[in-house]
């Protein structure tokens, strides 16, 4: 099995997704020994955003592509070919302002490929990735799930992820990380003790 490892906090070594993400790929690891994991940091290494001239290089034949264009081509193309290779992913997911992290949706209009990750029919818009597994590491300040102001983050992603056919979601969540050390060390150990007693139990 192959596992996409995507991180996006800005805050390196102190980050809480960073560190729980990083569980979760060694949780899984220890349950399949076989899996082959890939690791993308979009923090460290940015992927350029969404923009008129991706649209350009996409629709301008290879052969005519100047070195901009193709750096743009290659790029999309190779972000996509490694999310479609996956299996399954992981997806730290912390929060900033009310929703993901910039870098983070930058990845994601990368593979939200019509065609390729999903397709639109006369019945309406049908996901092509519904045989992976997704967990989504979710870390905020505050409390926000299932609240309005948690919309724009969590159910962004449910709603994203659902749009591409990928049903098989799992949240793995450290909320509250700013309400003071006994908050911030209940939510860490609770994190902890899901990924480490409920997430692969059946594996």
């Amino acid at each position: 099995m192959k596992l996409l490892h995507i991180d996006s906090s800005i805050l390196g070594d102190n980050s809480a997704s960073r560190q729980l993400s990083s569980e979760v790929v060694k949780a899984w690891q220890a349950a399949d020994p076989q899996v082959e994991v890939s690791y993308r940091d979009l923090a460290a290494e940015a992927i350029e955003h969404f923009s008129a001239a991706t649209l350009v290089a996409a629709g301008t034949p290879a052969e005519l592509r100047d070195a901009a264009q193709k750096h743009e081509a290659q790029l999309s193309a190779d972000t996509l070919a490694q999310f479609l290779a996956a299996d399954a992913v992981v997806i730290a997911a912390p929060m900033y302002n009310f929703t993901i992290p910039t870098q983070l949706k930058a990845w994601i209009d990368r593979i939200a490929v019509a065609g390729q990750t999903f397709r639109y029919t006369e019945a309406g818009p049908v996901g092509l990735c519904g045989n992976k597994k997704v967990v989504v590491v979710s870390t905020s300040g505050g409390l926000h799930a299932g609240q309005e102001t948690g919309v724009a983050h969590e159910d962004y992603l449910k709603v994203m992820l659902g749009f591409m056919g990928i049903t098989d979601v799992e949240f793995v969540r450290a909320h509250g990380l700013a309400y003071g050390d006994e908050v911030r060390s209940k939510a860490m150990s609770d994190a902890h003790a899901h990924i480490k007693q409920d997430l692969f139990s059946a594996a």
